[in-house]
């Protein structure tokens, strides 16, 4: 009681319930000699003596704790990592380890612990990801039925991820699971918002086809379509990129459980939506003019036309 403690009742504040422990001060506990001195041993006629007249009081070396795993004798070394990423850590670590330690016959080195879940998560997502874009990019092509838009939006999506690397490094965030999540969820994002403009685009070209009866647009009738389809999508393009960033943004100031993996999902989201606005009012309109410009001609180098009046 007087070294380990003991609990000898409880205390009641509302409906918690404490355990009242009882032992010596710490400058009793951890010396020989006062324990030897201090502690009294109850003597069966009555009265006390101290622990010292019948025990020697001296620190020893315990037993000694035998890990084994896999059958094996084990050691084990604790690494706390702050102010980097885990897996950059544990890459310099084993590149430092590999070439000054060199192992007895019969030794073994692993690495463990939050590493082994990493791992386990890129060998995932290397899978994830290179799905995901195909899929993506097969949703593009039923939808356009043309592999000139389907490319024109994949190979936008690196615009979009710009902002949330951007932001990434402002935050200071290192990579991890929780950001790859938030720029699989960004690179949705920017190929919907960029299938919304190529179709008003599409629509823009087909309305100025229709006003000059049909015939082949030349360059600057081609500029100026293009303009009217861009123009048309700035407003739903920011109701979209304001009602995201709105939800989103109060996740960076959040705190609590969870808060750390949930600001490292929204933070490439945030800063991919600015980049994906720029990238779908500029980008996209164009390239999309670049590739259906390629066969047209300028006001001056197009042909002249005539036209036949009918007999009165």
């Amino acid at each position: 009681m007087a070294l380990g403690a003991k609990a000898i009742t409880q205390t009641v504040e509302g409906r918690e319930r404490y355990d009242v422990a009882v032992r010596y001060p710490a400058a009793l506990r951890s010396d020989p000699d006062a324990i030897a001195r201090e502690v009294q041993v109850a003597l069966p006629g009555g009265g006390t003596v101290p622990l010292g007249d019948v025990a020697k009081i001296e620190r020893t070396r315990g037993a000694t704790s035998i890990r084994t795993e896999n059958g094996q004798l084990a050691v084990y070394i604790f690494v706390d990592i702050a102010g980097r990423d885990l897996g950059g850590y544990v890459a310099d670590a084993q590149a430092a380890v590999a070439a000054s330690v060199t192992l007895p016959p019969g030794y073994s080195l692993g690495w463990s612990g939050q590493f082994e879940y990493l791992e386990r998560a890129k060998a995932r997502l290397a899978t994830v990801v290179p799905l995901t874009l195909a899929v993506i990019f097969l949703l593009l092509y039923l939808n356009f039925r043309r592999l000139t838009e389907t490319l024109i939006v994949m190979l936008s999506l690196p615009f979009a991820l710009v902002g949330g690397i951007w932001l990434m490094w402002f935050m200071g965030f290192n990579m991890s699971v929780a950001v790859a999540v938030g720029f699989i969820a960004l690179a949705g994002v920017a190929a919907e918002t960029g299938v919304i403009m190529l179709i008003y685009l599409d629509h823009a070209l087909i309305e100025a086809r229709v006003r000059v009866g049909g015939r082949d647009l030349t360059r600057d009738e081609l500029y100026a379509a293009i303009m009217v389809g861009a123009v048309d999508r700035v407003r739903p393009k920011m109701m979209t990129v304001v009602a995201i960033m709105a939800g989103l943004m109060p996740i960076l100031w959040a705190h609590g459980t969870g808060s750390e993996i949930m600001q490292r999902i929204a933070v490439p989201m945030i800063g991919g939506m600015v980049s994906s606005t720029l990238l779908t009012l500029i980008v996209i309109p164009a390239v999309y003019g670049i590739i259906k410009g390629w066969r047209l001609e300028t006001v001056s180098e197009a042909s002249p036309q005539t036209t036949e009046q009918p007999a009165e």
